[in-house]
């Protein structure tokens, strides 16, 4: 399940990655290659706002590649957390606020917080 988990969430910072790319090079012009727009996502204050959701993808990681099986309740903690993160809030700043607005403006970020939501729906079932 975690695995399942870990693609999707792939999928949606793929999405996200690409969306703010788009608003980004509207304002500031072409990005000339994806080690430079790493660097942006990375160090740019405009994809900052990212950051926590890179950190949930790294924990994940980390959880996965530990020594030994995952609990259940390292599991869960971690699907609720992931649960948390992904509530856009129209009204919310930080990263609740830039999630909205991306689910707004891009179809594949909506398409893939769907399935990331679909997926955490099933598990809770």
């Amino acid at each position: 399940m975690l695995q399942d988990l870990r693609q999707a969430l792939l999928e949606l910072h793929k999405a996200l990655i690409v969306a703010e790319q788009i608003t980004y090079e509207r304002i500031h012009g072409r990005v000339p290659s994806n080690g430079e727009l790493l660097e942006l996502a990375l160090h740019d204050p405009w994809f900052t706002w990212l950051h926590p959701f890179c950190d949930t993808l790294v924990q994940l990681d980390e959880l996965l590649e530990g020594k030994g099986e995952v609990t259940v309740a390292e599991a869960e903690r971690l699907k609720e957390h992931v649960r948390t993160l992904i509530q856009p809030s129209e009204e919310g700043d930080g990263f609740a606020r830039s999630y909205f607005e991306a689910l707004q403006r891009a179809p594949d970020v909506a398409f893939a917080h769907c399935q990331v939501k679909k997926l955490l729906m099933a598990v809770a079932a």
